[in-house]
């Protein structure tokens, strides 16, 4: 990011090629549909390029984009309630063969509803740390909250998670 910062055009090329997928899937878990995705994926990207040259090399730059987007999210929430609901493929991870399309289809499902019933919260901190596998003082920063708040918002929702896929699972005897 310094050497975009700097004007190297190319170093943007490639922070864009390595965190645009990443980004973009925690943007769309978070909303749930495409367009608003997409909107605010770029909006995100417009606001990283407009204060590259308030960037600080003593923070990951990974930590930044994410905060960036953070706020972003978190304006677009505060204009509007979401409404949409996760679909059971903006949950399921990677692309299963054939033979896994039906035993996956109904976790999947379960596991959608039982995220999108998080609190926002407990809800972001989780797919920061699923999506982009960061570290609980990264998602803390981004979140704006201290490391243990951070730490209690993804306790708290691996434990609603347990609970609901548990009692799914006794209502349908699987």
């Amino acid at each position: 990011m310094a050497a975009y910062a700097g004007g190297d055009v190319s170093a943007f090329e490639r922070l864009y090629a390595r965190h645009r997928g990443p980004l973009y899937r925690y943007i769309l878990r978070q909303v749930g549909d495409a367009a608003t995705a997409n909107d605010l994926y770029q909006g995100s990207w417009e606001k990283i390029i407009r204060a590259r040259g308030k960037y600080r090399a003593s923070a990951p730059f990974k930590a930044w984009m994410y905060r960036i987007a953070h706020n972003h999210l978190v304006d677009h929430f505060r204009r509007n309630r979401p409404t949409a609901e996760l679909s059971p493929e903006h949950i399921a991870s990677g692309n299963p063969g054939p033979e896994q399309v039906t035993m996956d289809a109904q976790a999947a499902a379960d596991m959608a509803v039982a995220v999108q019933q998080l609190p926002l919260e407990q809800r972001e901190a989780l797919l920061l740390k699923l999506e982009s596998g960061l570290d609980l003082k990264s998602i803390a920063a981004i979140t704006g909250v201290n490391p243990e708040t951070a730490k209690s918002r993804l306790r708290y929702a691996l434990g609603k998670l347990k609970s609901s896929l548990a009692a799914t699972d006794e209502e349908t005897g699987s």
